[in-house]
């Protein structure tokens, strides 16, 4: 697991000298404190041929596989190919042999080398073999382009900058704000967006200048221009008539294989263990494979609400893991800044303090650990799709009738509490008289279209495009629709929540301590088979995962399939009434804040006065507006 960035230039004006490159690739150390590396060669200009452009490639490198001799920037035999990746390829060695047979000669043990290979014989097409995470940058000088690429999920970051004559490319955005004499605008759609979803969706960032290469793409720079082209995407067809018991012994064989792939490391590894079905699904498959004891973590808050380590003991107990357990009083106050410092840009999802807290503690023991991240998204687990598949049965009923659910009356109900039966039967109301993706979009949207614009100046509103940020999640619901509403929200979630969120969250939190997770359910054949399953296998009168139980559940202790979901957060709706209330209005209410001219100050003070008196929980909404202003102030502002 590394940190990697650089550059490719097509002017000699354009050129990154060494000391930028070297304070972009320092800006990276928390990614790879092993160890840098750097290759550069400058404009070459050679009439009456075509120049060759300039290029500049960084690395920080994490020491997994080959730590003696993995280092990196690498390049094939003749130096014409250089590479600087991050990630893990698992399947590194039957493509090693693969690329024996055809007469590639290795100097090393490691992946990276393996791609090097792969793309001299199958250049863009290389991606569609390789089985894992990554963050790929190839310069090819025999073609003079620059290739990039991200895996199938966005479990690696990849940004990149598009100036005149030339590319920036880099695993973070803090890595690109060391080259001088670039703008940093403010990019207002992005701002949107994120105040709708929590993050700020690919290809977007929020600088206007800045994209992300959205998952399962591959872009090349060649003459100046960039071609971005997908390489792969889930199969959401029509479901086959495959009987059951091959989709369980299926799933059993590749998630089997998933695990025992993501195991192969020359340093110590354990797993994340929350108590939930997925993580203990794949510390149980763990405890099978691995050679010795599996060493396990969670982490544990007072609230009991949040609080899941008395089920991830059962499991440590069951499978007989050396189990280490955290229990911490989040110090919101403290990390909160070191949230955003880590993540570059505004990212409000709160359960990256505990995912922060859980990475930093676990690195004290292992540099890697797997997690059962993707298990909601592939096996129906998420409660929305409870709310998703009751929508359909709405449907039915007359569009009056369904008017009058969504009605003002109900909304009066009192019952605010964070997670609370009533809050959310009133969130799922207040949308049942909408379409099926509309009313999908209502119910994961922080602030909704009538909150927005309630929310926004006019100054504001007249800046922003015209551009609507529904259409994010709206077009990824197309994708899968013809396969029944809880399909299409699962696959909508797989292709925008899970890359831009979970993937985000997860990655940004634990490579700040230098710890490599990795995901065995994001495999993508994995994925593939799960993507194709009838939805009966996996859902069923009102709960999901039974394919996932029934497979696996004669592994672990039989309370672990009947316990609900609780998630994975903090008690957000309390600190913000309580330790966090007098920042919250020092921060959102005083002058900085108000000049920007973005935020209506008496709807603002609206959502702090009905959260704190109780009257509704805006924790959520007030959290996003609390980080986005907080990182304006270190970003923007410094």
């Amino acid at each position: 697991m590394c940190g990697i960035t650089g550059a490719v230039w097509t002017h000699p004006s354009r050129a990154i000298d060494r000391s930028v490159l070297e304070k972009m690739t320092e800006s990276l150390r928390h990614r790879g404190p092993d160890e840098d590396g750097y290759h550069s060669c400058g404009y070459r200009d050679r009439p009456p041929y075509q120049a060759v452009p300039g290029v500049a490639l960084g690395h920080r490198r994490l020491s997994i596989i080959d730590v003696d001799s993995g280092s990196q920037p690498m390049s094939n035999e003749d130096d014409t190919v250089w590479i600087v990746f991050n990630g893990e390829i698992y399947n590194h060695a039957s493509l090693r042999n693969r690329l024996h047979g055809a007469g590639h000669q290795f100097r090393t043990e490691c992946d990276t080398e393996v791609i090097v290979h792969l793309y001299e014989d199958e250049g863009t097409d290389c991606f569609r073999y390789l089985n894992g995470m990554f963050a790929i940058a190839i310069w090819d000088s025999n073609r003079r382009r620059l290739v990039l690429a991200r895996d199938r999920v966005g479990q690696k970051p990849l940004v990149y900058a598009v100036d005149s004559d030339r590319l920036l490319f880099a695993s973070e955005l803090k890595a690109l704000t060391k080259v001088p004499g670039r703008s940093w605008d403010l990019d207002l759609s992005a701002a949107d967006e994120y105040l709708t979803y929590q993050y700020i969706p690919h290809p977007n960032t929020i600088y206007r200048d800045v994209r992300k290469l959205p998952p399962a793409h591959f872009a090349v720079y060649q003459d100046g221009r960039l071609d971005i082209q997908s390489y792969w995407s889930p199969p959401l067809c029509e479901e086959p008539a495959t009987p059951d018991l091959d989709y369980q012994e299926r799933l059993q064989e590749l998630l089997r294989d998933s695990v025992r792939l993501r195991l192969q490391s020359e340093v110590p590894l354990g797993a994340f263990l929350s108590g939930g079905m997925d993580s203990s699904v794949i510390v149980a498959l763990m405890t099978q494979l691995a050679q010795g004891s599996v060493k396990t973590f969670s982490i544990g808050f007072s609230a009991a609400d949040y609080d899941e380590t008395p089920y991830a003991r059962r499991v440590a107990q069951h499978l007989e893991t050396e189990h280490e357990e955290f229990r911490v009083e989040p110090d919101c106050m403290e990390v909160l800044p070191q949230l955003i410092r880590q993540f570059d840009e505004p990212f409000a999802d709160s359960s990256a303090v505990p995912t922060w807290y859980l990475s930093e503690m676990t690195r004290r023991h292992v540099t890697v650990a797997l997690t059962g991240d993707g298990g909601d998204e592939l096996f129906a687990g998420y409660q929305r799709y409870r709310a998703a598949d009751w929508g359909g049965w709405i449907d039915l009923l007359p569009r009056a009738l369904r008017r009058l659910l969504a009605g003002p009356l109900w909304q009066r109900l009192p019952g605010q509490r964070q997670r609370s039966i009533v809050r959310r039967a009133k969130r799922f109301l207040a949308s049942v008289a909408e379409p099926p993706a509309r009313r999908y979009i209502d119910w994961i949207a922080i602030f909704n279209e009538s909150r927005r614009a309630e929310l926004y100046t006019d100054q504001f509103l007249e800046q922003l495009p015209p551009s609507d940020p529904v259409d994010f999640v709206a077009q990824a619901w197309r994708t899968a629709s013809g396969r029944g509403d809880i399909v299409a929200a699962s696959a909508t979630d797989l292709m925008t929540y899970l890359p831009c969120d979970l993937m985000t969250k997860v990655d940004m939190a634990s490579m700040a301590h230098g710890l490599e997770c990795r995901q065995p359910m994001l495999d993508h054949r994995v994925i593939e088979l799960c993507m194709s399953m009838p939805i009966g296998l996996k859902y069923r009168r009102g709960r999901g995962k039974r394919i996932l139980w029934e497979t696996f559940g004669d592994l672990l202790p039989a309370e672990i399939g009947r316990r609900p979901k609780m998630g994975f957060g903090v008690p957000l709706a309390d600190w913000l009434r309580h330790q966090l209330q007098p920042m919250l209005r020092d921060t959102l209410l005083d002058r900085t804040a108000t000049d920007r001219g973005m935020f209506n100050r008496e709807s603002v003070e609206r959502l702090i006065d009905e959260h704190v008196n109780g009257r509704f929980d805006h924790g959520y909404r007030l959290w996003s507006l609390l980080v986005f202003e907080l990182w304006m102030r270190q970003w923007l502002d410094a």
